[in-house]
């Protein structure tokens, strides 16, 4: 296939070519009714660019296939056989793909470190999760991807699940072995969903850890804005093999998406696709040649440690690790990791990017330079000179890996949609939680609709809160009460 085309991008140059006039959405008309104000910011080419993709990029009946042709070049260009563009983000992507593989009350085996939109797509759909635990290290208290032998004993006491799901890389980076969780759930004639949400950049350098589709999944979501040059709320979901029909997939997606998708975004995917089968090997070699100088260099800061293979890879760890996510570990300067990025922010200007108790991180993509990477370190030696500035770090109450398991008494679904109270924390304990209860970023829920919580995840939650760690689901973001079933007082 020709990739030096762009479809989405050349059908916009012909619209402004041909100085066609919309008597259409959206209202601005292409920017002249905007307020000058607002154009002063985004630009008289945003709104330029701005139009519908029905009865504007394309014709009423969409006969010149322009997102067509994009999504099959997409497909193209990473060896998947279908692709899906998807301007909802993979929040939604990943919904889709659920429900592309179980329905309400059938089981999906899916991992316990999944993002908050994995369990929202549970409690919409009503699928019955079987959690598949997270290889967890108690010394960093830091989740892996699970095993393929946890999803393997997984599908051994529930033989009827409809499929599973994992997600690859986390938001700290590290991976799952793919290749072996699809060939235990293939063993069985059942789909493997990946969240490769944080992975857009995988298919196009081999130094990477493997890409979903290349180790055997089924469907594969990527957010294109994570690790690539695309817009916020860009997303791309894969599809291989014949265990999810295509025509299912994309039913599932029209049942979620919007019927006002973004043309702006549905551009950046394009060209995006095209900047990485033409340069992408040569800027992703370049990025991991700087994160490898960026790495050495934040070691030689004394009281800075860079996590890499040896801290989160290994038998009982993770199977691979990217090497563009950079986590910093600040044990030995005994501040929070939230004290910290606030600092940087503050101080520097700096926004890192995942953040906890006891870690702070900077995402290097395709799109830092040596200019960006020395302000980032010349910060990171000033943050540790003004170490005396922070104070030290709050006790957080991590529970031990038994304790962070919490028991599922009943499906999401029935919990949340399902009579709550607002109860003080305290006497949340032993009860069922109505709401998702989320440390933000990376995402990661400490507690579901439908488990049963314990003191621990009430002492780790609330103690975090206190320290600054945020919860922006909680109904009440301090977690000084928390919302539980009416019902389920007691249920076993």
């Amino acid at each position: 296939m020709d990739h030096s085309t762009a479809p989405v991008l050349d059908a916009l140059t012909a619209y402004q070519a041909q100085q066609q006039m919309p008597f259409t959405p959206p209202g601005h008309k292409q920017g002249r009714g905007a307020d000058p104000r607002v154009r002063a910011v985004l630009g008289d080419a945003l709104f330029s660019a701005d139009m519908l993709a029905v009865s504007g990029l394309d014709d009423r009946t969409m006969s010149h296939g322009v997102l067509e042709r994009a999504e099959e070049l997409m497909a193209d260009a990473v060896g998947a056989e279908h692709t899906f563009f998807s301007t909802c983000g993979s929040s939604l992507s990943v919904k889709a793909a659920m429900l592309s593989v179980a329905g309400p009350h059938q089981k999906l085996l899916v991992g316990r470190d999944v993002h908050k939109s994995v369990v929202s797509g549970l409690i919409l759909a009503g699928i019955r999760p079987v959690w598949v635990d997270p290889q967890w290290d108690p010394d960093l208290h830091l989740a892996h991807p699970p095993s393929p032998e946890a999803f393997r004993s997984a599908f051994a006491d529930h033989p009827d699940a409809r499929g599973a799901l994992v997600t690859s890389p986390t938001p700290y980076g590290t991976c799952a072995d793919i290749g072996a969780v699809a060939r235990v759930c293939h063993d069985r004639g059942v789909p493997l969903i990946v969240d490769e949400a944080w992975g857009a950049h995988l298919p196009f350098h081999p130094d990477l850890p493997s890409w979903a589709m290349d180790a055997g999944a089924d469907v594969c979501v990527t957010s294109v804005h994570k690790m690539g040059s695309g817009l916020e709320q860009g997303s791309l979901f894969h599809l291989q093999g014949d265990l999810v029909a295509a025509q299912t997939l994309a039913a599932r997606a029209d049942l979620l998406d919007t019927t006002s998708p973004s043309v702006l975004l549905y551009a950046a995917l394009d060209g995006w696709r095209r900047q990485m089968v033409e340069q992408g090997r040569e800027l992703l070699g370049e990025a991991l040649a700087r994160a490898r100088r960026v790495r050495a260099a934040i070691e030689d800061i004394e009281g800075l440690h860079v996590n890499g293979r040896e801290d989160f890879c290994g038998e009982t760890r993770a199977f691979d690790m990217d090497p563009l996510q950079v986590f910093i570990d600040l044990s030995e300067v005994k501040f929070s990791g939230y004290d910290a990025a606030d600092w940087m922010r503050r101080n520097h200007r700096i926004n890192l990017h995942t953040c906890d108790h006891r870690r702070i991180s900077a995402q290097l993509t395709h799109a830092d330079d040596d200019t960006t990477t020395t302000r980032l370190l010349d910060g990171l030696r000033d943050l540790v000179d003004h170490a005396d500035e922070l104070p030290p770090a709050p006790d957080i109450r991590i529970p031990a890996p038994g304790d962070l398991r919490l028991r599922q008494v009943t499906l999401p679904r029935d919990a949340f949609f399902g009579e709550v109270e607002q109860v003080p924390a305290d006497r949340a304990v032993g009860r069922v939680c109505a709401e998702m209860l989320t440390p933000y970023p990376p995402g990661i829920p400490a507690a579901l609709p439908g488990e049963r919580l314990d003191q621990a995840v009430v002492d780790y939650l609330r103690t975090g809160a206190e320290a600054g760690m945020l919860v922006p689901d909680a109904t009440d973001s301090t977690v000084g009460t928390i919302r539980v079933s009416v019902h389920d007082v007691g249920a076993d």
